[in-house]
């Protein structure tokens, strides 16, 4: 079996993504992992080589049938959307945030036509989609709309072990309203559909208790008795491979040692320090309950690194090596 051909948007032209799009290309591990696709702007790409020092040929292609995947080629889809005299590094512009857009959206369509087997994202600026006129908040947001998503599922992978998330991106006070038993299960049920869809199918998927000690039975907080516990026990009667809650200072070591097969994390911050202390660098988000795969950095733009050519590739890398990991269970 061939390699998996992976497309990779090159994110906001002013942030690092061109960067790390250049040296995880460049990179012997990506290279024998799989062929990518990179979408982008070639002079911005071009100048992203130069920069990252790396000794790449940009291949301009119409489609991925024209790919050339020897090493030391980045073949490259060219939108031509950046005015490099309108350009700045680590800046804030409409125009960035348009092209980034873009570029997404022609690595989903490529992605959904059957064309690549999965994409592989990079940073993009919400300020600058917003000056460009891109009313979404971000990636999750695009790739739902743009593959007809309702709500899809974002799991981090870091070094092996996975974590869900039961909410994300609202307030501690908001998010203690959205632990009910009915959500519970809604999200491990999805969230085992969505492992399965991976080619995970062994083992247990642990949730995470919410209060100290998983508030020992009731002392620190009724959440796990009236809430937590009773989703969990239904789930075990209707035959889910489901454990928990499990206490949160403990959940996440134990996922790293294999003892679960993933964690359903009930907020943001729990989930986020866990991966991230484990292995910053190769924490990485993978975009589950589409019929496409997507994974991608967990890392910002760095405008104030842009253009130096300092930026590390290693989660970039990881996003690709990630991609063809799970690629086959997605080709169509």
């Amino acid at each position: 079996m061939g390699k998996s051909l992976i497309a990779v948007p090159i994110g906001d032209p002013a942030g690092v993504g061109p960067e790390i799009v250049a040296k995880s290309v460049a990179s012997k591990e990506v290279f024998n992992a799989a062929d990518c696709i990179v979408v982008g702007d070639k002079t911005v790409m071009e100048n992203a080589v130069r920069i990252a020092g790396e000794d790449l040929t940009v291949h301009v292609i119409n489609g991925p049938e024209e790919g050339d995947f020897r090493e030391g080629i980045l073949n490259l889809i060219d939108l031509g959307n950046v005015d490099m005299g309108n350009f700045e590094f680590g800046r804030v512009n409409g125009m960035c945030g348009k092209a980034a857009y873009e570029y997404i959206a022609k690595s989903i369509e490529l992605a959904n036509e059957g064309k690549v087997d999965a994409v592989a994202t990079t940073p993009i600026n919400k300020e600058s989609l917003r000056a460009g006129g891109i009313n979404f908040i971000g990636h999750t947001e695009i790739f739902g709309a743009l593959t007809d998503t309702e709500d899809p599922l974002t799991m981090f992978e870091t070094n092996g072990m996975r974590v869900f998330f039961l909410t994300r991106h609202v307030s501690l006070r908001e998010m203690l309203d959205m632990i009910t038993k009915e959500r519970i299960k809604d999200y491990v049920k999805r969230c085992l559909e969505a492992l399965k869809k991976l080619g995970v199918s062994d083992g247990t998927m642990a949730v995470a208790g919410l209060n100290p000690h998983s508030g020992e039975h009731g002392l620190f907080g009724w959440e796990e008795v009236n809430e937590i516990t009773p989703a969990v026990e239904e789930l075990q009667a209707e035959g889910y491979n489901v454990v928990g809650p499990i206490g949160a200072d403990s959940v996440f070591h134990q996922a790293a040692i294999g003892k679960y097969n993933s964690v359903l994390s009930l907020y943001h911050d729990q989930g986020h320090i866990a991966t991230k202390t484990l292995d910053f660098e190769k924490t990485i988000a993978i975009t589950n309950g589409m019929p496409i795969l997507r994974t991608s950095v967990d890392h910002g733009t760095a405008f104030d690194i842009a253009g130096k050519g300092i930026v590390s590739a290693v989660s970039m890398i990881e996003a690709i090596l990630l991609a063809a990991k799970y690629a086959p269970n997605f080709t169509k």
